[in-house]
């Protein structure tokens, strides 16, 4: 085409365009291919989007889709709950008039475009409900100005929350909980001074809550649940008059409860729990008016809970558990409009007295785990509403209450673990609502009431480690809903009743330590039970405990025509036939075991003689292979060459071994053995035990001088919790590193392979947290990298003092090998930090944390970092973190531990093991400030923590 062609073809585009606009296409195409787009780009398996035509140019007819009435342009999109999946479509993009985008609840992936908020009018932004992973990009919130809502809640999202989110001025909500954002929350969200709600619970956010907060005058909702914040709660919250909900609940908050929150006059909801606050709860409380519900629980709070909550005339649900309050039971509990009252496990005292025209609008009451005594109150039938009622773990003593049974509503009564005594009043049978009656572990006697089938709710009843006697009543077979029922440690006689096989619902049935007889029913959970579940019931048979019940009554056989049958227990008047039989086995079983016990006695010392035989003629056989000590020095055989090396003291001097030092090699010295080598127990000439560690590596190990450096290193590190290095040894193909012998074992033995009798305390277990974290401290002050924290490198002296082993060993080997390391410390899988399968990442001090957090994990839970099943491989910080977010730590600890458990220091130090596995190793505390974090935990009056880490 010629250029004066074109230049007139130019000219009549120019002259046409006005037309062109005015009577062209519609500009909804714009609308209609961004549409399009995004329903190309997603996966929608029920149709919702057949309406959506690419030849259509009226989008507004179609589903989800709102235009405005006057430009007809989209303006809504509302595709909730559709089951949509596939990622975000950049299609989005083209619709530049949206003011609203709603795609929660669906099963998107992928990330969050980077610019979406830059849809210049878009005002409303929710993503919640899919699966959205990857982190904001930094730029996502630098051009929001008309967005006034954004929730990207209940996805995977992670990394830091973008510091210019204070850019969007009229942001009024914002929620990114129930994500995995770490770091710091950023101080520019004070900024958003317009903002009445954020809501940024449920992520692994870190560090003190920043500044500022006292800008942000309009919020009525504060929601950081569920984090990792440390610190004091700031004063400033005083200033945020408007909030109606403050929810700081599961962190690692401290210090004391600024008075500053007694201004929070408009506060519906306070939430404080499952922190590390201390002190008392200060009058304050009671100026609160608005108040409709408390939670301090699960804190290090203490002295006498105030009276002035009385005047909160609005609060109906107060939880005061976990804490260490003293005094007895407030009045306002039972005189003011309060429905849920938890006040568990703390240390109130004295009796339980109601006053005379208690409160009909109480439901739920829990005082359990308190040191209460006295009756259970008669007049408890004045809370005429109650459902929930738990004395549980306490000292009360006497009857329970005929009254009882005018409380219709009752659905759980707990009155376990108390010295109630007397029998069970017939009246509790006409609780027709209740589902759960736990009585174990009193004093109660007489027979079980028949009426108990009367309680036709019951899903489980508990009436263990009592005296009731007599039979099972047959009534308990119509409790059709009955899942639980535990009748064991009793007295209780006859047989176990044939209609229990047909209970529908039935997981749970002990009845063992009882004095029943008959044979066990058949069908049904019957004949899956336990043996435990029946076990010291002498009169029991049956097929589940491989007893056979006899159908008629064996003659006795008498093998000595002149003896009396008088002493043949079948011939006793009085005496069961089973009982008999069984006595009769036990008679024939001891018998054949001391006819075995006596054959054994002779094999094994035949055995042993044999083995000691041929140690003898093997010692003789054999060249001496044992290590010379004489004189300090040591060899690898008789004679003294050029491959001999001399045995140094660390600090000077010469080591000396007694002559049991000749046997340094022999297996019979054997300690144990790992990745870097094996260790032999031998004595010194002064009568000290030690510990020699011949170390497997010696082709890898770096030159002499390189190795004599670092071990001398290794050697001036002294600390209580470090097993010290005595000296070393060294040769081109033999080097040893000679250590302070600990006699206790290794931790591993202690968690994994004791008895529940021999298992751990939990001060014990605390103790062991937190000596290894000062150890590791101190290394870390000195340079040096552990690289293979286990249980099996922690051992315990005689007084139960940690001290950590095989330090810096790593280090030994040239250029710090992965591949090599790796293979050498393959038993640690499950402590190794993330970085190392990441050759670009320098391997830090952070390793040594992760390690330490799954360690710190293993303690608390008795179970192994990983735990290999059929198909599938289990991790431990995995299990640890659902049950955190769960709520069910308490499930999490050491079973042998039987309870026996602070549960407010178990829990920061579950949240403290999951930081210190953070993925992310900068996300990852110092030890130092490990070890400040534990002694707060232990002793809360100390200094708050961000004192202690100055």
């Amino acid at each position: 085409m010629s250029l004066s062609s074109l230049l007139l073809l130019l000219s009549l585009l120019s002259f046409l365009l006005p037309f062109l606009a005015q009577s062209g296409p519609s500009p909804l195409n714009d609308d209609v291919l961004g549409l399009i787009v995004f329903k190309a780009d997603v996966s929608d398996p029920f149709s919702h989007l057949s309406s959506w035509n690419e030849d259509s140019d009226h989008p507004c007819n179609w589903l989800g889709v709102g235009c405005d009435p006057k430009s007809n342009r989209v303006t809504h999109l509302t595709l909730s709950n559709l089951s949509l999946s596939g990622k975000l479509s950049r299609g989005l993009l083209l619709l530049q008039y949206l003011k609203t985008l709603d795609l929660s609840r669906n099963n998107l992936t992928g990330s969050v475009p980077p610019d979406l908020l830059r849809l210049k009018n878009l005002e409303n932004l929710d993503l919640s409900e899919n699966g959205l992973s990857g982190s904001l990009p930094s730029s996502f919130f630098e051009q929001c100005r008309l967005v006034r809502s954004v929730s990207l809640a209940s996805n995977g999202l992670t990394g830091s929350i973008p510091g210019n989110v204070g850019n969007c001025l009229s942001l009024a909500s914002l929620n990114l909980s129930h994500n995995q954002f770490s770091e710091a929350l950023p101080g520019s969200i004070w900024n958003l001074v317009g903002l009445r709600s954020l809501d940024l619970s449920y992520n692994a956010l870190f560090g003190d809550i920043p500044p500022g907060m006292n800008t942000s005058v309009n919020l009525r909702m504060l929601n950081l649940r569920n984090n990792q914040l440390t610190g004091q709660l700031p004063g400033e919250i005083g200033a945020l008059v408007l909030l109606k909900s403050l929810d700081v609940s599961n962190n690692l908050l401290n210090g004391t409860l600024p008075d500053s929150i007694g201004s929070l006059a408009a506060c519906q909801y306070l939430g404080l729990s499952s922190n590390l606050f201390i002190g008392v709860v200060p009058i304050w409380i009671g100026g609160m008016r608005s108040l409709e519900s408390l939670d301090l629980s699960w804190n290090k709070l203490s002295g006498e809970i105030p009276s002035s909550i009385n005047n909160l005339h609005y609060l109906r649900e107060v939880r005061l558990s976990r804490n260490s309050f003293t005094g007895g039971v407030p009045a306002w509990v039972f005189e003011s409009g309060v429905e849920r009252v938890s006040i568990s496990d703390n240390m109130l005292s004295g009796s339980i007295q109601l006053a005379g025209k208690s409160s009909s609008g109480l439901h739920f009451l829990d005082l359990s785990g308190n040191s209460l005594s006295g009756w259970v109150p008669p007049d408890i039938s004045y809370l005429k509403n109650l459902q929930f009622l738990n004395f549980s773990h306490n000292s009360l003593s006497g009857d329970i209450p005929a009254t009882i049974g005018d409380l219709k509503l009752l659905e759980t009564l707990d009155l376990s673990s108390n010295n109630l005594n007397h029998t069970i009043p017939s009246d509790i049978c006409e609780l027709a609502s209740l589902k759960v009656l736990n009585l174990e572990k009193n004093s109660f006697y007489g027979e079980i009431p028949t009426q108990i089938g009367k309680c036709i709710s019951l899903t489980s009843l508990d009436l263990s480690e009592n005296n009731f006697s007599g039979r099972i009543p047959l009534s308990i077979s119509s409790l059709r809903n009955l899942q639980r029922l535990d009748l064991s440690r009793n007295k209780i006689t006859g047989e176990l009743p044939k209609q229990f096989s047909s209970l529908p619902q039935l997981t749970y049935f002990n009845v063992s330590h009882n004095k029943l007889t008959g044979q066990v029913p058949s069908g049904t959970f019957f004949d899956s039970l336990p043996q435990s579940s029946l076990s010291d019931n002498e009169g029991l048979c049956g097929a589940v405990l491989n007893i056979s019940c006899p159908a008629v009554m064996p003659k006795p056989i008498v093998l000595n025509p002149n003896s009396s049958s008088s002493n043949n227990p079948l011939t006793q008047p009085n005496v069961n036939p089973t009982t008999a039989l069984h006595h009769k086995k036990i008679i024939l079983s001891i018998s054949t075991l001391v006819a075995i016990g006596g054959a054994a006695i002779i094999a094994v010392g035949i055995l042993t003689i044999t083995v000691l035989n041929f140690r003898v003629r093997s010692n003789e056989s054999q060249p001496a292979t044992a290590l010379d000590l004489s004189d300090g020095y040591l060899s690898q055989s008789p004679r003294s060459d050029a491959n001999s090396g001399k045995l140094v003291r660390i600090g000077g001097g010469d080591l000396e071994f007694s002559a049991a030092g000749h046997a340094l090699l022999n297996k019979d010295c054997e300690l144990g053995r790992g990745g870097f080598g094996t260790v032999y127990k031998t004595v010194l000439r002064d009568g000290q035990p030690v510990a020699i560690k011949k170390l497997t590596v010696s082709s890898l190990v770096k030159s002499k001088d390189d190795f004599e450096r670092e071990v001398r290193l290794f050697g001036k590190v002294k600390h209580r919790n470090l097993v010290g290095l005595k000296g070393y040894y060294w040769t081109s193909s033999l080097q040893l590193l000679i250590y302070d012998y600990i006699p206790g074992g290794n931790l591993y033995k202690h968690l994994h392979e004791s008895s529940a009798s021999d298992s751990l305390s939990w001060l014990e277990r605390f103790d062991i947290i937190l000596g290894v974290a000062k150890g590791l401290a101190h290394l870390h002050r000195h340079g040096i990298v552990h690289y293979n924290i286990k249980s099996t490198n922690v051992l315990l002296d005689g007084s139960g003092e940690p001290k950590l082993a095989d330090y810096g060993l790593a280090k030994l080997l040239p250029m710090l090998d992965r591949y090599v390391l790796c293979s050498k410390i393959q038993s640690a899988l499950g402590y190794m930090a993330p970085e190392f399968a990441c050759k670009t990442v320098k391997i830090t001090e952070k390793c040594d944390i992760f390690g330490y957090g799954v360690l710190v994990l293993e303690m608390l839970t008795g179970r192994h970092p990983v735990e290999y099943l059929e198909d599938d491989v289990v991790v431990l910080c995995d299990i640890v973190r659902v049950c955190l977010e769960e709520g069910r730590v308490e499930e999490l600890i050491d079973q042998r531990l039987g309870g026996d458990f602070p549960l407010e220091e178990a829990m920061p130090i579950v949240k403290l093991g999951l930081v210190c596995t953070s993925q992310v190793p900068s996300n990852r505390p110092d030890m130092s400030e490990v070890v400040k974090i534990l002694e707060v935990i232990r002793s809360p009056q100390g200094s708050p923590v961000e004192e202690l880490l100055v």
